[in-house]
């Protein structure tokens, strides 16, 4: 290579390094920042399943009554056509009873069982009297100024429709986000219904992170609004660490590096992103992991949660690594 082609090759890389790092730190110079219609730091996954049953309207009050920025709840559709809330299709692990939703018309759905193992904690049970699963309709009556997540639990076109006009009945486009791990249900949504903010496949959270470490993601429009990641970590939690060998632990550890990047929240927060840290957890106020994260990448305002919760899930032990 002569010294005119290494002198060329060296200022192009040189100058895509500086503009990328530019664009990293400043990207309204390039982006037009998105108008957050709401803020949430403290996300009740499931409403609040650490606290009470999961996705049941005693559930989503207890969290707004002490002060929840979101509501995060999972959708099916019954044979009937209704949306109701729930995590599962099949109600065996809810309800005792081995049944799909999709099965059985709304009125004939069982009621939950008293007590429910919290998926996402060892050793953990939450319980309520309120066992009746709700319809969607129902929390958007209750709750009309609350913002609300909505998990696209199957991949189904009807029950996409649905929950747009709900969503558009209750005039919500505005406080509401939808979608789901993945990229075909996320992007049917979006076809769906535009208005209402879509959050990240699991393909474009790979997506975005492969374009951060290359330097690509400061020049690539984002059509979606909230970032939501797992933190690898939690494994550590969910499982006997002497049951996991030291390359399964590594690579936990690994992916956690590469995930949990400073600089990547920065951007995305500057370009008007929300992220939400994980759809793993189910604590009143904010899940654990997102408090975690937040401390770790030193991310603004630090979420406290009620002193019954900080309690019941130990959060002094410095949870989940």
């Amino acid at each position: 290579m002569s010294s005119t082609a290494a002198f060329y090759l060296l200022s192009t890389l040189g100058g895509y390094l500086v503009t990328s790092f530019l664009l990293l730190k400043y990207p309204t110079l390039l982006h037009q920042r998105k108008k957050q219609r709401f803020l949430s730091k403290h996300i009740s996954h499931r409403g609040g399943a650490g606290e009470n049953l999961e996705n049941t309207m005693a559930a989503f009050q207890h969290a707004v009554t002490i002060g929840t920025d979101m509501l995060e709840l999972d959708c099916h559709i019954t044979k009937d056509e209704q949306v109701v809330v729930s995590h599962d299709e099949n109600l065996k692990r809810s309800t005792g009873i081995n049944v799909n939703i999709s099965d059985l018309k709304y009125c004939e759905l069982p009621p939950y069982l008293g007590k429910l193992d919290v998926s996402f904690q060892k050793a953990c049970q939450c319980e309520g009297k309120d066992n009746r699963i709700p319809l969607l309709k129902e929390v958007f009556e209750a709750f009309p100024n609350t913002p609300i997540n909505i998990d696209i639990k199957v991949n189904n076109n009807l029950l996409i429709k649905k929950v747009s006009e709900l969503v558009k009945q209750y005039r919500r486009e505005h406080i509401t986000v939808w979608g789901n791990a993945s990229y075909e249900i996320v992007e049917k949504c979006y076809k769906e219904n535009s208005e209402i903010p879509i959050l990240f496949s699991l393909q474009r959270v790979l997506l975005v992170l492969g374009l951060f470490f290359t330097g690509l993601l400061p020049f690539v429009p984002i059509r979606e609004q909230f970032f939501e990641i797992p933190m690898p970590s939690i494994i550590l939690k969910l499982k006997e660490p002497h049951t996991m060998s030291r390359s399964q632990k590594f690579l936990i550890w690994l992916s956690d590096i590469l995930l949990m990047r400073k600089a990547l929240f920065d951007h995305l927060t500057a370009r008007g992103i929300q992220q939400k840290k994980s759809n793993l957890t189910g604590c009143v106020l904010n899940c654990i992991l997102e408090m975690l994260l937040q401390l770790k990448v030193d991310a603004l305002g630090q979420p406290w949660e009620s002193e019954d919760v900080l309690r019941e899930l130990d959060i002094f032990r410095v949870v989940i690594n």
